[in-house]
């Protein structure tokens, strides 16, 4: 991305790919098996276009968001599609050898690949915290090693502690932000003209930036409500606040870009990132709002959150901790998703008080019943 590799390493890199992917297969030749029994079609079928929505989501929004950045353009675009296809292989293997923990086949579903498709998102997201920083053996090595922590920690907050794949799925964004700073924290440099121009962005090629930041604002309801295909309820709820949270956010994004221009332009670098910050907010704690007004305000404060932290972190990142996160994954994902979190935790407690408070309010009345018969 963006690297000019010495003559040593042109043939090593991608020849060091191509011996991954035929242990890859034959890993899949040995462990693995598709699914033969039978299911209702009709779900099948809402289960693949459930499936198409998210990876059209991850490959065209995750692979046009960055395309705007000057040194790399189409190659970002590439690369996004290269880990898309290697980490979903390799996630698919994980996630069925963690959930029967044996040597025993991997059975795949249709289901598999859709969420090994999710947790590939964790990968594209920190790539874009170490753009220009990696070359591709490197990139690959953190996407096999991203994921496989990722689905480690999925499967003991499952097992352990009860959560279920929604919410342990929605967890990615602050997971993949903070993987994503540590390896660019690991690889960091003196600043200098060339990092500096790393940053730098092309108007022809800032329509494909925005491009894929549409898809990904358009298709997010999809994502958000991925998981949550045995509840009409709470998916229609989950789809519901996430577009009001995503539309808010990106009002807010609009309007405080302008607000902070001397000339009251609007900074595109902010509409990349902040649009989607309600959708990340919104993410653990959609299917439990029943209004659309909190919703509205998870979008505006991450709107707001992710417009100011583009106005104000990249400096503070740069010259105070030595991190230069070329794609704002912090503030586009880190403090939207630590926002997601708060409000999760917060929403379930008062679920909790308000379940107990119905519980004992029930008491009395059933002891004036039973004291009257």
């Amino acid at each position: 991305m963006g690297s000019k590799y010495p003559p040593s390493m042109q043939c090593f890199l991608p020849l060091w790919t191509l011996v991954l992917e035929v242990a890859l297969i034959v890993i899949f030749f040995f462990f693995t098996s598709y699914d033969t029994s039978s299911q209702d079609p009709k779900k099948l079928m809402e289960t693949y276009r459930v499936l198409q929505d998210v990876t059209i989501m991850v490959a065209l929004g995750f692979g046009f968001i960055n395309s705007s950045l000057r040194r790399y353009g189409w190659s970002s675009v590439a690369f996004n599609l290269f880990l898309l296809a290697l980490v979903v292989q390799w996630a698919v293997l994980l996630d069925g050898f963690l959930e029967q923990l044996s040597p025993k086949k991997v059975v795949i579903k249709l289901s598999s690949i859709k969420l090994a498709t999710m947790s590939a998102m964790s990968v594209l997201i920190s790539a874009g915290a170490v753009l220009g920083k990696t070359n591709l053996v490197q990139l690959v090595l953190m996407a096999l090693v991203e994921v496989t922590a990722f689905d480690v920690m999925r499967m003991i907050q499952r097992k352990y502690f009860l959560k279920d794949n929604h919410v342990n799925m929605m967890h990615i964004h602050v997971f993949a932000a903070y993987f994503g700073l540590m390896v660019a924290w690991r690889f960091r440099r003196p600043l200098h003209e060339r990092v500096m121009e790393k940053d730098q962005t092309a108007k022809s090629s800032s329509l494909f930036g925005m491009l894929g930041t549409l898809f990904l604002w358009i298709f997010w309801p999809s994502f958000n409500s991925a998981l949550l295909l045995d509840s009409p309820n709470e998916r229609k709820n989950a789809m519901f606040n996430t577009y009001y949270a995503l539309a808010v956010s990106a009002v807010t994004a609009i309007s405080v870009s302008s607000l902070a221009h001397p000339q009251g332009k609007i900074n595109m670098n902010h509409i990349h990132n902040a649009v989607l910050a309600g959708g990340v907010a919104v993410g653990a704690s959609c299917y439990l709002i029943s209004s659309p007004w909190l919703a509205m305000v998870l979008g505006l404060t991450a709107g707001l959150i992710s417009t100011g932290g583009a106005l104000c972190l990249p400096m503070y990142f740069n010259h105070v901790l030595g991190i230069h996160d070329t794609g704002g994954v912090y503030y586009t994902f880190g403090l939207p998703g630590l926002l997601g979190e708060i409000a999760h935790i917060v929403l379930i407690t008062y679920q909790v008080d308000q379940t107990k408070t119905a519980m004992f309010g029930l008491k009395p009345q059933n002891m004036e019943r039973t004291s009257c018969i």
